[in-house]
């Protein structure tokens, strides 16, 4: 296939495209940056504020642009983060209308969360369980809504709700395991908040199983089929790196630090399963975490 995608400079877009162009498929990436910033892609397209998806031919999309979620959550970057996703979402949309038929993609992956469910304590999520409440909940709410408008094109539209992506060398991971590595590791909060992660293997082999499975569409869960609560991935990293984990960070100064983020992203609680994947027959190559912190280092 021949694979256009967004965001192919970050460690999501990495990750696929090394495994898609080691199986055989053209990755086209899509970038602000110049092609010489954009490594692991067989093509760099430079995108534009006004043409953010120029026309090439394509079997396959995937849209993984969008600004971090880290950060304080001003009324500033919510705005910043909204139009990275939603709005660029709907500028994509458009220009495929654009694009001739021959040109255009059979299928469009378009990045989402597991935000989607808010935070539900204890309750198992899966890809038909309700929105839930509160910003990132409606930021994929209307993420979504964005991506479905291609459909009326007959395009087959994944929405992937991903959860914490373990990487070795990118996302937030590294950040934990220094802290964990200099005794500065602990849970936040309660720690009963339930953690759903992904080993960055996992993430990009489901990915690419969801573009050669016609039988995936609508909400697909990235996510391991075993969770964990903070605390449990507390202690399960602590005891991995040989290093103790007495810091505890009170949810009351998560909050002043970081209002609003620290509730949803750090205190909130996802206990998602990946259902629609399991049905399908997509095997895990780390559904433990244990396992997974080995295979990271």
């Amino acid at each position: 296939m021949r694979i256009g995608i967004t965001g192919a400079s970050g460690m999501i877009g990495q990750g696929l495209s090394a495994l898609a162009m080691s199986t055989g498929h053209e990755i086209i990436g899509y970038s602000r940056r110049s092609s010489a910033q954009v490594p692991l892609v067989t093509k760099s397209i430079v995108s534009s504020a006004t043409d953010v998806l120029p026309e090439t031919k394509l079997d396959a999309l995937v849209h993984l642009a969008g600004e971090n979620l880290f950060g304080l959550w001003t009324t500033k970057k919510r705005e910043s983060i909204w139009h990275s996703r939603v709005d660029l979402t709907k500028q994509i949309v458009t220009q495929l209308k654009t694009w001739t038929a021959k040109n255009r993609p059979r299928v469009l992956l378009c990045a989402s969360g597991i935000g989607f469910y808010g935070s539900r304590g204890d309750t198992i999520l899966e890809e038909n369980s309700s929105q839930g409440s509160g910003f990132l909940a409606d930021l994929c709410r209307d993420w979504e809504a964005a991506a479905r408008e291609a459909a009326t094109l007959g395009i087959r539209i994944v929405h992937l709700r991903t959860g914490v992506v373990l990487g070795e060398n990118g996302g937030a991971f590294p950040k934990m395991r220094t802290a964990f590595k200099l005794a500065a590791g602990g849970r936040f909060g309660s720690g009963k908040q339930w953690m759903s992660w992904i080993h960055e293997q996992d993430q990009a082999a489901l990915m690419l199983w969801a573009l050669e499975n016609e039988a995936v569409v609508g909400p697909l869960n990235l996510c391991s089929p075993q969770p964990v609560t903070n605390a449990d991935f507390t202690r399960l990293l602590a005891a991995h790196l040989h290093r103790p984990a007495f810091i505890h960070v009170p949810a009351f100064a998560l909050r002043l630090l970081m209002p609003g983020m620290a509730d949803e992203m750090l205190l909130g609680s996802q206990r998602a399963f990946p259902r629609a994947a399991t049905d399908l027959g997509y095997k895990f190559a780390y559904p433990n975490l244990s396992d997974a912190f080995v295979a990271l280092g």
